[in-house]
């Protein structure tokens, strides 16, 4: 799909990954959407790149359909999707104070997956109606896992369940939207420097990295965000999790 003039959303946008998201897809020519719980920081994001923002909760059916419009009323109805919000709530199944709490747990899935779910279906309604591009390409929703979907440590129950769901949902969704031209893709990344490491130590950060086979580092946003844009460009990618982690995998702690 050639990027230009087309219109996308990126949940999350805001920060992390979906920031970074937001400005790889401007930069190829796609006129952005950006859809957060954190108003101000996609604001700040969309002056900058010229396009909108507009506050969404994923797990709300009528938030992400009012937010859909909304996009679509300042750029047109979407071409492309990506799913970039998410928490990664960490605790133990059974810790010091007790079993997880089942609202804790239920919260991670929400966001994550039911989240991922509730934009994967309402974009993709809206794409089938449009005019098909080559190869009869009417969209792309690209969905965000992560390793922990293959390889969870402790205290990862509920990020992981929620990220293999999606990993999970892929194919199928793959599968029945091609009637319509409408591609699904997931990336699984690694250890990415987000704002979800800076409660790190140096320690910690250092002991995650040692676990990467090469480059030894953490992960960049706009690596990811390089990556959201060969999928959208390459139309043979369809169906498939890509993990995009120098190799890393994650050690039982």
């Amino acid at each position: 799909m050639d990027l230009k003039g087309k219109a996308a959303l990126v949940t999350g946008g805001g920060s992390g990954m979906g920031a970074a998201t937001a400005r790889a897809l401007a930069a190829a020519g796609a006129k952005v959407a950006l859809l957060d719980v954190q108003e101000d920081k996609a604001k700040a994001l969309a002056a900058e790149l010229g396009g909108v923002a507009i506050a969404c909760d994923v797990t709300s059916a009528s938030d992400v359909e009012r937010a859909i419009a909304a996009a679509a009323a300042a750029h047109g109805p979407a071409r492309i999707a990506v799913n970039c919000a998410g928490v990664a709530t960490a605790g133990r199944i059974v810790g010091k104070d007790g079993p997880l709490s089942l609202d804790a747990f239920r919260k991670v899935i929400e966001i994550n997956l039911i989240g991922t779910f509730n934009v994967l279906r309402l974009a993709a309604a809206g794409m089938q109606s449009l005019e098909p591009l080559a190869d009869g390409e009417r969209g792309l929703i690209v969905n965000t896992a992560s390793v922990a979907a293959f390889e969870g440590q402790v205290g990862q129950a509920a990020y992981a369940a929620s990220k293999g769901g999606i990993v999970g949902l892929t194919l199928p969704a793959a599968r029945e939207l091609a009637r319509v031209g409408v591609r699904v893709v997931t990336i699984a990344p690694g250890l990415i420097e987000t704002p979800l490491f800076a409660g790190l130590n140096e320690a910690a950060v250092a002991s995650l990295v040692e676990s990467t086979v090469y480059p030894k580092r953490l992960g960049k946003p706009e690596e990811f965000a390089k990556l959201v844009v060969h999928v959208a460009e390459n139309v043979l990618l369809n169906g498939e999790t890509i993990r995009l982690d120098g190799a890393v995998r994650l050690n039982v702690k």
